[in-house]
């Protein structure tokens, strides 16, 4: 018997077992930061040896003696093998096929299961880094747009309003249900879900896992936005909510604040800069006592749940308020700058095909409503909702899977260019489903249907640079300023935007609004106008001859609704904070 030191990694989840005699006398070898060096440095012998120096533990066991090569001793030197083979690729100019890589390099060492991409870019060395980690990045499509969203869960609650008008017809009975550890309308097996199940819902915990698992897929987490999920947030107890919003700010500052107000503060000045929070409400939930709250949180986005224009569906589907309060609750929101974003449902009860194409035209054209974002959630039946029980008996039918992706192929086709699609589908694993959307990828489908329609979708994310480079594969060449107005729920909006018109690619975006009379904030009362948003998505271009300056020439004053980690760069732009916006006074010709 032989005493072994056996070393365990978080990133790869196996034991490494080392003869003593063999590994501790190898001045190469540092059994304070990790066993990887053996190998790694076989290969390149400027490694420090830190790769995968993460929650190292060490002790001692007995055991027998093992043979000349672990399975994990081979993965080791599978993945110093493929970075060789990275490296040596990106120092000749070359593409490479990870993939291929990966299944050929294992194969060459025995191996059955590939190495992990996060154990890959682990190891990168650092001297490569910058080269080699965004062609391994994973999903490069969740930081295409600038900013690393991590959506973040509260603790399971029912909707308040349930004891008045009965359970929502198509959200899950939380307490008589399979899904009774879940959110209300979440089943407990969406990605999100999963992880605030793992960390009991704490917030912090959350957050902290999350950005970590950003970084190991390469990503860049300089900007977090959050999104707050699980229902009617603002329904729950001040103190909770007080609570949650506290320690998404500390999880990125590394502070342990004692209110809200200091966690926002601290928050201003952390390196990982939280750049938004979105939250999820109700239009009954979205009064001038919740916007103000939600200011006060430095929220900047929010995601209010219509799913339908039609005021008979949202009655007989016990929605618990009224389409009027809907169009109430947008112009509440965006006299307070947020960015409004609706869920809408098509394929609900009593509605049909025609019916539901002829609520997203009023949607879209119909001051009232105009949205700055959609998700777009087709109606699933999922046991354990009242919708379930209508399916069983035949009282309700799904569109079926072709004229599905026509309905949403049609919906698309009606979105204006300064409406953002966020979300096309629900992220519920589709065996939970027992009726409604059949595919994962139903905004590739309706997208592929829109191609033989001869029609085209003009949404900003569909137009945006850094997604066109990754699925088109094209970047922007001619530049120009475009300036749309259009106006929306008692105000004059302007969007402006940088763009290439010949192939239609969006650089950069602002929304700018001219408030109304009744906006209830002391800060936008008289003649203010509001950035609600200021979005760049790509790297600076030229642009057009035509100048932007002379747009400023008709403001008196601008107030700049700034995420909490974008402050300080609007102070050095002059901007000072008042309540919770930025606020600059500008002055034109004869306007002393």
């Amino acid at each position: 018997m032989l005493n072994k030191v056996i070393h365990r990694w978080e990133h790869c989840g196996t034991s490494l077992r080392f003869d003593p005699l063999r590994n501790f006398n190898d001045r190469r070898f540092d059994p304070g930061k990790d066993a990887f060096t053996l190998f790694y440095d076989s290969f390149y012998r400027r490694t420090t040896g830190a790769v995968f120096g993460r929650n190292v533990e060490l002790f001692t066991s007995c055991d027998s003696a093992v043979g000349d090569l672990s399975r994990a001793e081979l993965m080791m030197m599978t993945i110093a093998d493929v970075i060789k083979q990275l490296v040596e690729a990106h120092e000749d100019g070359k593409d490479i096929n990870l993939n291929k890589v990966k299944t050929k390099t294992s194969a060459k060492y025995g191996l059955e299961a590939q190495p992990r991409l996060v154990d890959i870019i682990a190891a990168v060395p650092p001297q490569y880094r910058r080269a080699l980690v965004p062609k391994l990045k994973a999903k490069p499509i969740r930081t295409a747009s600038g900013i690393a969203v991590v959506a973040v869960m509260c603790k399971p609650h029912r909707c308040p309003h349930i004891s008045f008008t009965g359970n929502i017809l198509t959200c899950l009975l939380i307490y008589y249900s399979d899904f009774e550890y879940s959110t209300q309308s979440y089943t407990g097996y969406e990605p999100t879900s999963m992880r605030a199940i793992r960390a009991r819902y704490d917030p912090y915990l959350q957050t902290r896992h999350r950005v970590e698992q950003l970084k190991q897929l390469g990503h860049s987490v300089d900007k977090v936005e959050f999104i707050v999920m699980g229902g009617t947030f603002m329904a729950l107890p001040e103190e909770y909510r007080d609570y949650f919003i506290r320690n998404l700010h500390d999880a990125l500052s590394g502070h342990t604040s004692n209110n809200v107000a200091e966690a926002v503060r601290y928050s201003e000045r952390s390196n990982t800069k939280c750049v938004g929070i979105t939250i999820e409400t109700r239009p009954d939930y979205c009064l001038k006592r919740h916007l103000s709250d939600m200011l006060g949180y430095g929220c900047t986005r929010l995601e209010i749940g219509v799913q339908s224009v039609y005021e008979d569906v949202a009655r007989d589907t016990n929605r618990g308020h009224t389409v009027r309060a809907v169009c109430e609750s947008f112009h509440l929101s965006k006299d307070a700058g947020f960015k409004v974003v609706a869920h809408m449902m098509p394929d609900l009860p009593n509605v049909g095909m025609e019916r539901d194409v002829e609520q997203f035209i009023e949607f879209f054209e119909n001051p009232a409503f105009r949205p700055d974002g959609l998700k777009l959630y087709p109606t699933l039946v999922i046991r354990g909702t009242g919708l379930y029980e209508l399916w069983k008996t035949g009282r309700y039918k799904s569109y079926n899977p072709s004229a599905l992706v026509d309905l949403v192929a049609r919906i698309l086709a009606l979105v204006p260019p300064w409406t953002r699609v966020y979300r096309v589908q629900r992220d519920i694993p589709m065996p939970l489903v027992s009726s409604g959307v059949e595919h994962g990828n139903l905004r590739e489908l309706a997208l592929a249907r829109m191609k033989d329609m001869g029609t085209e979708c003009r949404d900003v994310r569909t137009r945006e640079v850094g997604i066109q480079e990754i699925h088109h594969k094209v970047r922007p060449y001619q530049v120009e300023l475009v300036r749309r107005d259009y106006v929306a729920n008692g105000g004059w909006e302007t969007f402006l935007s940088y763009e290439d018109p010949e192939q239609d690619i969006l650089i950069g975006l602002l929304r700018l609004r001219r408030c109304s009379p009744q906006s209830f904030r002391p800060e936008l009362k008289g003649g203010t106008s509001i950035v609600r948003e200021l979005h760049v998505y790509g790297s600076v271009v030229p642009v057009s001859s035509r100048d932007p300056s002379k747009f400023h020439t008709l403001l008196s004053s601008r107030v700049c609704f700034a995420g909490v980690g974008t402050r300080n760069y609007y102070r050095k732009m002059g901007y000072e904070l008042e309540g919770p916006y930025m606020v600059k006074d500008l002055y034109g010709p004869g306007m002393d």
